[in-house]
């Protein structure tokens, strides 16, 4: 059984799977409605995706404060290239939970498209009504998202290598179940 001081708090955790399950859906409706050709349901599911962004924007303000004053759980042991690794795509994650979402926020603020949380909340426009400025945030908000995407998956690939193949009960610090 592992102690509480070997575990990550019960808020981080819970903001960790919440976000991942934001992250993981906004991307995957993302790639669904890109390639939908213009109607009211594609301007619905674009509407879910800017709300999953802000909330995305949220949680991750929220998880880095958090982060910020409590201190998570001693690494395990582990060869120092390996622990080098896994805050290195720490780190790039915190980023991109940032850059992804503001982004996008931007992007809809240059063409023109006002990003209204739950159809509720109006936020400012992020950056002026720009066409180009707008074109090119749509490449650089794609573009941060596969790379989301892909850290998102080495984050995974550790933490099963770590359980499957080190055995060291790195996951159940970040499980939902107590152990």
């Amino acid at each position: 059984m592992m102690s509480p001081a070997d575990r990550y708090s019960p808020f981080a955790i819970v903001l960790h799977w919440l976000l991942a399950i934001a992250i993981v859906g906004a991307f995957g409706l993302g790639l669904y409605m890109s390639d939908l050709p213009f109607s009211p349901s594609r301007i619905k599911l674009y509407n879910w995706h800017k709300w999953a962004g802000v909330t995305i924007l949220a949680l991750s303000a929220l998880r880095l404060l958090w982060r910020l004053a409590h201190r998570p759980p001693a690494d395990l042991p582990m060869p120092v290239w390996q622990a080098r690794a896994a805050h290195a795509v720490h780190g790039l994650l915190y980023l991109a939970f940032f850059a992804v979402p503001l982004t996008g926020w931007a992007m809809s603020s240059a063409k023109g498209f006002p990003v209204v949380w739950f159809g509720v909340l109006p936020l400012p426009d992020f950056v002026p009504k720009d066409h180009d400025l707008g074109e090119l945030l749509e490449e650089v908000h794609a573009a941060l998202a596969w790379g989301l995407a892909v850290l998102v998956l080495a984050h995974v690939a550790g933490a099963l290598k770590h359980h499957f193949v080190d055995r060291d009960g790195l996951l159940q610090r970040m499980s939902l179940r107590r152990t």
